[in-house]
């Protein structure tokens, strides 16, 4: 026991510390007496470790909107203040080869789509699914991040959690998973994984695989009201493209990047032909996520009944005793085609249905611009043919059909990899088709706040008469002198078709002159092909105008990307 001046010396070191700097003496001095602390083996048992003080950790997180980068980088900086050796990487800057080698990991990543890992995750994700990686010197953790609206909420993280396990590591603490506003979420669990790391007896004993609690959602939803909506396209396009403003009587914090969420209501008729196929008149009451709802407003606006996945179909088969093959299909034709050799209750066919996922639109408004008590959106009306019918996508179709005064609800998704710089910096912003929304926000905004740099947008479409989108903004926004320079690319409109790409190659010269002075680089729309054909074309100008290797322009890519310079917003 201390006594005298040593006593006094560790009150006084004690009262002026941070809690921080608590935990870090404290797993020193376990360090220093050897104290053993429980590792859990991958069966799941519990081992004495003296050794387990964290001497370097390797953080990596797979992102899509940047907040996993986010989480990722602020736990490696509280690391590196308890002295802890902390690498941060992006799961697709990361070496494979390293994984064997690693003695702690920390994998931050979130969840896309149908269950689905980031772009920038997948190449990892697919590696310790396909190897047999032998990792059993790894203590790891794993942080998800997703959206409880989604059916396959962080599905990713979960995925990569057990495998990780199978494969031999040791988990530090047991998987967490984020809702949308997971920042105390996050903190808490990288308070808990500090303490495991630095302090005695560090290490839970959750069962692997055992799926943790989803946590509450703390998604703040908005009344909104339908003020405006106008086709974007004039007469003979082939598109219907919206620009839909939504009034709120609360004022609605965003920030431009951000997108808005919306959960759309099904289609009636679509419905209708689902409570006959059912014989239901539409009152009766049923169970669906622990709550009870009548039979219309369950399929009318909590189930999806539209495009149902794989795992869907493989259900219904086995409930209604039916074969039927690995394709996705509408619940309505899914009862038509293949009613039920067995027999069942209706309320065994909710059990197995999802909830309708909540789509995604850039906003296309400024808040200080446009006032706190709007935001705008930008929605292409889908449509595609099934057996010779023309079907339109959920929420597209079902945006597209309000009129004003019509109510629906909104939430707020921040894409915080997706910002402007501050307002001395020059912006490039490649958006073609409705990857013009959040340019549109850029641009009243920096409008708005008087900016002094630069701003440089290259849009296309098909045709110029029937498909420029925002026309009369960006015109207007030309002759003002708050978008400096405006390329246009309309594909169509000339026997050789002529994109985004295109326009930014014959501009090179320009371009890497404004890239080399410091210029942050925005690319959004659709993923496949353009933003490949984008980012290779400015590989193609990298190397071209700097007279260097395909290499040193990657590397220089790469030190964009690293830079915060480079931003995609891709679907």
């Amino acid at each position: 026991m201390l006594a005298g001046p040593k006593l006094q010396m560790l009150h006084e070191l004690a009262k002026g510390a941070s809690r921080d700097e608590l935990m870090w003496i404290s797993g020193y001095i376990a360090a220093l007496t050897g104290q053993p602390i429980m590792v859990e083996t991958p069966a799941n048992e519990f081992v004495q470790d003296a050794s387990f003080v964290m001497p370097a950790c390797t953080i990596v997180y797979g992102t899509e909107t940047g907040n996993s980068k986010k989480v990722a980088t602020d736990f490696g900086n509280r690391l590196k203040k308890q002295g802890v050796q902390a690498k941060i990487k992006s799961l697709d800057q990361y070496r494979l080869n390293d994984l064997a080698k690693e003695s702690y990991m920390i994998v931050v990543i979130s969840t896309q789509g149908d269950g689905e890992p980031p772009a920038a995750a997948k190449k990892f994700y697919d590696y310790i699914h396909q190897n047999d990686v032998a990792l059993s010197q790894l203590k790891y953790a794993v942080l998800a991040l997703g959206d409880t609206a989604y059916p396959l909420f962080c599905q990713a993280g979960e995925d990569v959690d057990k495998r990780l396990h199978f494969l031999g590591g040791r988990r530090i603490v047991q998987m967490k998973k984020c809702d949308t506003d997971f920042e105390a979420d996050a903190n808490a669990w990288i308070d808990e994984l500090i303490t495991a790391a630095l302090a005695v007896g560090g290490v839970t004993n959750g069962t692997p695989g055992v799926k943790s609690k989803p946590a509450k959602t703390g998604k703040k939803f908005y009344d909104g009201t339908v003020v405006t909506t106008i086709n974007l396209n004039d007469r003979g396009s082939n598109k219907e493209t919206y620009h839909i403003e939504i009034a709120t009587e609360e004022a609605i914090s965003y920030q431009p990047g951000d997108a808005i969420g919306i959960v759309a209501k099904n289609n009636a008729a679509s419905v209708k032909k689902i409570l006959d196929l059912l014989s239901l008149k539409g009152n009766e009451e049923f169970q669906f996520r622990d709550q009870t709802y009548k039979a219309e407003e369950l399929f009318n606006s909590k189930i999806n009944i539209q495009h149902l996945p794989e795992r869907i179909i493989q259900h219904y088969a086995s409930l209604s005793g039916k074969e039927i093959p690995n394709i996705k299909m509408d619940l309505a034709d899914l009862l038509r085609i293949y009613p039920a050799d067995k027999k069942w209750n209706v309320q065994q066919l909710v059990a197995i249905l999802e909830p309708i996922a909540p789509r995604l639109y850039s906003v296309a408004s400024s808040p200080a611009s446009h006032g706190e008590n709007e935001v705008h959106i930008t929605v292409s009306r889908d449509h595609f043919s099934v057996d010779g019918q023309k079907r339109f996508g959920l929420c597209s179709d079902y945006l597209s059909q309000l009129k004003e005064n019509d109510t629906l609800q909104v939430y707020v998704q921040k894409n915080n990899a997706f910002r402007l710089p501050d307002t001395k910096t020059d912006v490039i912003m490649i958006g073609p088709g409705t990857g013009i929304a959040p340019f549109r926000s850029f641009l009243f905004e920096r409008d708005a706040q008087g900016a002094e740099g630069r701003n440089w947008l290259f849009f296309g479409d098909q045709h110029f008469v029937t498909d420029f989108l925002y026309q009369t903004d960006l015109q207007g926004l030309r002759d003002t002198g708050v978008l400096t320079k405006l390329n246009l690319a309309f594909s169509r409109d000339q026997k050789e078709k002529v994109y985004v790409q295109h326009k930014m190659q014959q501009h090179a010269k320009d371009l890497f002159e404004w890239i080399e002075g410091g210029a942050q680089i925005y690319i959004c729309g659709c993923k496949d092909p353009m933003s490949y054909d984008v980012e290779k074309t400015l590989f193609n100008i990298i190397a071209q105008e700097k007279n260097i290797s395909g290499e040193a322009a990657q590397e220089y890519l790469n030190a964009m990307k690293e830079a915060g310079r480079y931003h995609k917003d891709v679907y």
